[in-house]
């Protein structure tokens, strides 16, 4: 096969994601000249982040304040260390890498991003809520910024600054180029061969052709693993799945695409970097099959307010503090002591009106498109257009007018599982009856009550409780859920200038990895738990990390 000669650059960037292009945009203020190789068609151009709602974690920012919000570096140090539950010897550049994060989150970061253009909605929202002591898992105060353009929207400034960089000839993309080895000469990697892979004519998302046309070698000062984590690649999610969380599932589904496999992990330890914290991984429980898919067993994220009645396969409504929204590892965990792939949302019109919303860009046409008028109808009467269209088409949904009703959908959704309908009318008539006081031993009643007290949630995201059988609530609404992949929380490990580091701790000579290859900086910032709208932004602080780093040299 015939070899691609490419032109030589400062560096080489091994994906083509959003920490990648950050990585390129710093290097291009630097006056570097940039190589950016992807395996797939320039129709994926952005990577995973393209799909994403677009939310970013900020410490104590204009539109927290402005919603009567006080928050604090010190409060969401207590929330991320609280959460991450550092215990490893390996833990060592994972915390230094929060501690980086968090001073960047409550300082510069929101500056940063709106000198580039980029702006937020202005409620934030209240991701995994926690629910245990002040010191546990959870975020004490809302911190869920989403992006006014969704993923697309945090992605723009920095497409934009890499084809200034492409027109003025001090970028090069090279689409269709899969990196198979990393070239070491002298202890040092100083660059990258691979196969040419056939074009493709597959659209964002899609599963492209892996036929190969040619090779190709490129040398660099400096090569950066920006390839994204495993969540793409079912058999190693479930190699990688840790005992702590039962046995790994059956039947998942996946939120992201089939491309983010996890090769450039273990490209990258062929070549002397150390990976860690394989084991700790992020997947929703909240998943749905989607009813128009892109990719293979596409799933998406019911990111939910906090008054559905959680219930396992079984029938079994989940303890307190495992509501929606709360702890997303610690449902997880609970769910795989069951013996079954699948969880029950039971809810009512009335909830899913103001409650529930779709992860991804595609799935919220009005914040994407940065469309006012069609934004204005989530404070209206009815669900938004594509939660609706999941409740009507989706094969998860149950839709019914009585319990009886519902429980027949839900068996007919059930396989083997033995769902226990007397146990769940039980619970749902016990849990109304407690509605008709202000207080309540429901704790999950509680926490709704608790959460409207923040205007954000009064305004858009918590439904005034109401009894689940009172008929103008109605209809009565049942969502099967299964595991959907997502992030890697481990990775390769790296120092604060985003260098990989080697089995003896020193740095590997010419190599460095950011965004989810790097476990979001360190090999493994978040520890055992994320706090939500860290991953983008961990995409965003380690490529810039890695840019100026690479710049100075």
């Amino acid at each position: 096969m015939p070899v691609s000669n490419q032109p030589s650059a400062d560096a080489i960037i091994v994906g083509a994601g959003l920490a990648g292009l950050v990585t390129a945009a710093e290097l291009l203020d630097a006056g570097k000249r940039v190589v950016i190789v992807d395996q797939e068609p320039e129709a994926s151009f952005g990577g995973q982040a393209w799909w994403s709602f677009g939310g970013l974690f900020l410490i104590d920012s204009p539109e927290q304040r402005r919603l009567g919000v006080k928050d604090s570096i010190e409060l969401a140090r207590q929330d991320w260390f609280g959460s991450a539950a550092f215990d490893r010897e390996e833990d060592a550049w994972p915390k230094r890498w929060a501690e980086a994060y968090l001073d960047f989150a409550a300082g510069e970061k929101r500056a940063w991003l709106h000198a580039k253009g980029v702006r937020f909605f202005p409620i934030v929202g209240w991701a995994e809520r926690g629910g245990y002591s002040a010191t546990g898992h959870g975020n004490s105060v809302p911190r869920f910024h989403v992006t006014w353009g969704t993923g697309p929207g945090v992605l723009d400034p920095f497409v934009a600054r890499v084809r200034e960089g492409m027109e003025s000839g001090h970028v090069t993309v090279r689409h269709r180029h899969r990196v198979d080895e990393l070239i070491t000469r002298d202890g040092a990697v100083v660059g990258v061969r691979g196969a040419v892979l056939a074009p493709s004519p597959a659209a964002r998302g899609e599963a492209s052709s892996r036929d190969e046309v040619g090779e190709f070698e490129l040398e660099a000062a400096a090569v950066v693993i920006a390839t994204g984590g495993i969540g793409g690649n079912h058999d190693l999610v479930r190699a990688q799945w840790p005992a702590r969380l039962g046995t790994a599932p059956t039947h998942m589904l996946s939120g992201v695409p089939a491309h983010v496999d996890g090769r450039g992990l273990g490209i990258a330890e062929r070549a002397g970097a150390r990976l860690i914290n394989g084991d700790r991984m992020w997947h929703y429980v909240e998943g749905i099959e989607n009813w128009d898919p892109v990719w293979a067993r596409h799933g998406i994220r019911i990111l939910p307010g906090p008054s559905s009645l959680w219930f396992d396969a079984t029938g079994t409504r989940l303890p307190a503090p495992l509501f929606p929204g709360f702890d997303t590892l610690g449902t997880l965990e609970r769910l795989r002591t069951t013996g079954y792939d699948h969880s029950w949302f039971v809810l009512t019109q009335k909830i899913i009106e103001k409650e529930f919303a779709l992860s991804g860009s595609e799935q919220n046409p009005d914040l994407t498109g940065k469309n006012v008028r069609l934004l204005a109808k989530r404070l209206g009467p009815g669900a938004p257009g594509p939660v609706e269209a999941f409740k009507e088409r989706g094969a998860d949904f149950v839709v019914a007018d009585t319990l009886e009703e519902l429980f027949v959908g839900m068996r007919e959704r059930s396989g083997d599982a033995p769902l226990d309908t007397e146990e769940i009318e039980r619970e749902i008539v016990a849990r109304d009856r407690e509605v008709e006081n202000e207080f309540t031993k429901d704790l999950q009643l509680t926490a709704v009550r608790g959460a409207r007290r923040y205007r954000g949630d009064k305004i858009l995201r918590v439904a005034t409780p109401h009894r689940i059988l009172d008929p103008k609530a109605g209809p009565l609404i049942a969502v099967k859920l299964h595991v959907v992949t997502r992030k890697s929380l481990g990775g390769i490990e790296t120092d604060l200038d985003a260098r990989a580091l080697g089995a003896d701790g020193s740095p590997v000579p010419g190599l460095y990895a950011v965004g989810e290859a790097s476990g979001f900086g360190g090999g493994g910032i978040h520890g055992y738990r994320a706090l939500e709208g860290t991953f983008l932004g961990g995409c965003l602080f380690t490529g810039r990390q890695a840019g100026r780093a690479i710049g100075r040299a």
